[in-house]
Parts: C-alpha cells; sequence; structure tokens
C-alpha cells in the first residue's frame, strides 16, 4: 500500500478542508478528525490542544493526529488520531483510535493500511494494547479492526449518539 502518516502540514491545508466538505456532503461522521467539523480554517484546525482542551473539558485527552497521504500523487486520503489515554467516555465509546478515509477513497484498502502503520507507531511509543470502537452496522470498519487482530471485547448501548446502529462494539488490539 503507497500511504504514509505524517504530521498535518500547511501543504494539505486545501486537501484537509476538502476533506471535510466532502464528509460533510456525505452527512457522515468526523470520527478521528481532530475536531475537524467544528473549524473554519486549516490553521484553526491545527490548534489541537487548546481547542480540544475547551470542547471536552476534564474529558479532553492528548492525541496524536496525523494525515495518511497517498504517496503517489501526494493526496490526503484519509485523518486518524491516537489518544494517549483513555478517559472514561473513550474507554466505554470512543477508543484509543480514531480515523476517516475520503469517501472518493474507500473500499481500496486504506482504512486497514491506516491502522497498520498507526499501530506499529503505538508499539514504537511502547502501548502494549489498544481499543477500537466502530457501529455495530458499519461492517468496513469491523472487518478493517479484525483484520488488524482486534478481538471483540464487549457491545455497548450507545448512550451518548454516537453511531446510527444504536450498539458500538468494543475491540482490543494486543500490540
Amino acid at each position: 500500500m503507497d500511504i504514509k502518516l505524517i504530521r498535518p502540514d500547511k501543504k494539505y491545508a486545501g486537501q484537509v478542508m476538502d476533506f471535510k466538505k466532502a464528509l460533510a456532503e456525505n452527512n457522515e461522521g468526523f470520527d478521528g478528525c481532530a475536531g475537524l467539523e467544528d473549524v473554519e480554517s486549516f490553521e484553526e484546525w491545527l490548534d489541537f490542544e487548546e481547542r480540544l482542551k475547551k470542547k471536552f473539558g476534564g474529558g479532553y485527552v492528548p492525541s496524536d493526529v496525523f494525515l495518511a497521504v497517498r504517496e503517489n500523487d501526494d493526496r490526503v486520503v484519509g485523518i486518524m488520531d491516537l489518544r494517549r489515554e483513555l478517559s472514561d467516555f473513550l474507554l466505554n465509546y470512543g477508543g484509543s483510535i480514531g480515523y476517516s478515509v475520503l469517501p472518493s477513497e474507500r473500499r481500496k484498502g486504506y482504512g486497514g493500511e491506516m491502522l497498520r502503520l498507526i499501530l506499529d507507531y503505538c508499539r514504537e511509543l511502547g502501548k502494549e494494547r489498544v481499543l477500537l470502537t466502530c457501529d455495530r452496522k458499519n461492517e468496513a470498519s469491523r472487518k478493517v479492526i479484525m483484520n488488524n487482530g482486534g478481538v471483540l471485547e464487549n457491545t455497548v448501548h450507545d448512550d451518548v449518539g454516537l453511531c446510527n446502529g444504536g450498539v458500538i462494539e468494543r475491540y482490543w488490539i494486543i500490540l
């Protein structure tokens, strides 16, 4: 697979904002996009820590945000974040890792490769395991998680309105 994970860079500002537009036009969630749905500009989005601390208050945890960039044409095909810790909310509903693939780039293997690459990064950080969650009705996400070693721990009722199916599946990946 010809993608790499890189830290957000102004070189990709237009593509990131186009990514936001594509998700909004498809009426989709912004999983792993570090609050992209809440900003008007790339520069505003880059202020992850201060902006997200204000949004989540005591539930905020530091995270590492990455762009998934296709190497042959330098196109942003995905965005993901790794939450360094698990708050109670993340432990129950959101997980350690969130990601979104550009709608026009789905079904090409990018989600699985993005997860594989971030798991390598997690190993470098010394993490022993990570939690991923998905909507019970999201077959594609389930396959990506399971193909990367995810083991279903349980399901929880979606009391917070994160998914369409009303049930969130919780998977652990041992690193």
